[in-house]
């Protein structure tokens, strides 16, 4: 994608589990792949219930487990300004999607995709909130979130081995 920045910017209800998993997820990948100077990420809600919190401290202890780090993030609502800042848009679920299409203007509707459209390993719509679940539904998310940001990663494109 040529010498730009690119910027995702991923999007559930509260930004308080799903949307900084993807976040921490999709960030680790990146610099794993040496991307971190072409690729940034960020995340945001579609609500404002949590605005300025960390995430859920059991998001927070599940990540951690498989290496990532979401402690330093801190939750703020989605704005209509992310489409001109975000080269992607990435919704957890339908209803992101939807309140987020009402967000844009035609010319950056383009941008707003759904995350599981990236997954490969996984033909479900839609990350389900584990927020009222137990450990389980964490679990299944991050397996979710850990295919569809590799997904995401290929789409944008890996520079050719050299």
């Amino acid at each position: 994608m040529g010498g730009k920045q690119v910027g995702v910017l991923f999007v559930c209800t509260g930004n308080i589990c799903r949307s900084p998993t993807a976040e921490a997820i999709f960030r680790k990948l990146v610099a794993d792949a040496g991307m971190s100077e072409t690729i940034v990420a960020d995340s945001a809600g579609t609500h404002g219930y949590h605005i300025g919190e960390p995430p859920d401290p059991r998001a927070q202890a599940l990540a951690a487990a498989r290496g990532y780090d979401l402690s330093a993030l801190r939750a703020r609502r989605a704005e209509r300004g992310d489409f001109e800042r975000f080269d992607l848009v990435v919704a957890m679920d339908r209803g992101h999607f939807a309140i987020l299409s009402r967000m844009a203007e035609a010319a950056t509707a383009h941008k707003l995709k759904l995350m599981m459209s990236y997954a490969r390993g996984s033909k479900e719509k839609d990350v389900p909130d584990p927020y009222y679940g137990g450990p389980q539904e964490f679990e299944r998310v991050l397996d979710m979130l850990e295919d569809a940001a590799r997904g995401l990663l290929d789409a944008i494109g890996r520079p050719a081995p050299g």
